[in-house]
């Protein structure tokens, strides 16, 4: 059986949980642990839900026709995702624009686009890039720009443990490799 995100809640499922926390010294004998494994998947289904959704059906749904051909700017949209190498989480802001050639989106899907794609395991540079080519495929704008600067816990609470370093990724598509579109994409997030 699967839960609202796919994920499989069986008692084999939980009984692997509880194994592999039982393997790193996990005493589930505590009256407060007896649950864990089971919160532990709820929360893996949240963190990875975005599998089970359509980014193209999202943003198809939400076109319209507009004859506006200026940049389109929403920026600082929060995000929280899970490393694909060690499961730690990674978050930061996103940033996105694009100049549309005859169709506008509901500005709301372009953040319902990062959470789509953010919850799943990531890595920064595909997740940048995963944004940017939805938006693209599916507006057929004149361009897109993607600005995603995050902080790793895989950076900050292990390895090299450096608290204060970000990354910061770009995905930039069309009219924005262009110098003039990008230092103004640029300028105008930094404000």
């Amino acid at each position: 059986m699967k839960n609202q995100n796919g994920l499989r809640k069986d008692a084999r499922i939980q009984s692997l949980v509880q194994d592999l926390f039982h393997e790193i010294g996990v005493d589930f004998s505590r009256e407060e642990l007896e649950k864990t494994p089971e919160r532990f998947l709820q929360a893996l289904s949240f963190f990875t839900q975005g599998y089970h959704e359509n980014p193209d059906a999202m943003l198809t749904s939400a076109l319209f026709a507009e004859p506006y051909s200026e940049m389109v700017i929403v920026k600082d949209i929060d995000f929280y995702s899970l490393c694909e190498h060690h499961l730690l989480p990674f978050f930061g802001k996103c940033h996105i624009a694009y100049i549309p050639n005859g169709n506008l989106i509901g500005l709301s899907k372009m953040a319902r686009l990062v959470e789509i794609f953010s919850r799943r395991l990531q890595v920064q540079e595909r997740l940048t890039v995963q944004i940017a080519e939805a938006l693209n495929k599916n507006l057929q704008p004149m361009g897109v720009g993607v600005v995603i600067e995050a902080h790793h816990l895989c950076m900050i609470m292990r390895g090299v443990q450096k608290q204060n370093s970000a990354a910061v990724t770009s995905s930039l598509l069309g009219a924005f490799q262009k110098e003039r579109v990008r230092m103004e994409f640029l300028e105008l997030i930094r404000k």
